[in-house]
């Protein structure tokens, strides 16, 4: 059966597609993106905004590193928690519908979480960054770490998943909201994403 063939049977079944491995490409429903390790899909479902915020299921002592929502310029908000036993969830606000959408899961895992998680936008661009593994909330480094990006409607989520890794420390939007770069600095590598081609690879940080 050729790609082609295959994706179109995929997107009939409603499937999300995983490419898994250390730094590859995780694509979500809908995504788009066209680089090595992403699969294009294309896949629209109807909005629905009649639900309310939900919080992580962490214990109380620390469940506030592992909600985070931001505002974008619009008015309309993207939050982002942990449910243990599931992975990391996301919800949408539509200032309009006051209200939010259905959550789910954007990546699953059994792992623990750790280093809270991050999130920036810029021009209508959301960047998230998350990191998880097994022991890891005591301390120990993660042993999945993933970069994730989103525009437009936010039905789409490309994720690059990053294994043994000590999890990306930053991340930066152009201006535009075309470009996203991810940095880690002791390691020396970086993580670009474009929204035409989705994730490009991690390559080594250019010297300053």
């Amino acid at each position: 059966m050729n790609i082609e063939k295959w994706i179109s049977v995929v997107v009939a079944m409603g499937a999300v597609i995983s490419v898994a491995g250390c730094g590859q490409t995780v694509a979500s429903a809908a995504s788009a993106s066209k680089s090595p390790g992403n699969i294009a899909i294309h896949k629209e479902e109807p909005i629905d905004y009649s639900f309310k915020l939900e919080k992580s299921n962490m214990s109380d002592y620390d469940r506030e590193m592992y909600n985070a929502v931001i505002k974008l310029a619009d008015g309309r908000r993207v939050a982002m928690f942990y449910r243990l036993g599931t992975g990391l969830m996301e919800q949408r606000y539509s200032p309009q519908a006051r209200g939010w959408t259905k959550p789910r899961a954007i990546f699953r895992t059994k792992q623990d979480p750790c280093q809270g998680i991050s999130m920036r936008t810029t021009a209508g661009t959301v960047a998230v960054i998350a990191d998880f593994g097994m022991f890891c909330y005591d301390g120990e480094p993660p042993t999945e770490s993933i970069a994730t990006v989103s525009t437009g409607n936010f039905q789409t989520w490309d994720i690059h998943l990053m294994k043994d890794f000590d999890g990306w420390e930053r991340s930066s939007i152009s201006q535009d909201g075309t470009s996203v770069s991810f940095i880690q600095k002791s390691w020396g590598k970086i993580l670009r994403w474009n929204s035409g081609r989705g994730f490009l690879g991690v390559k080594p940080l250019p010297a300053s």
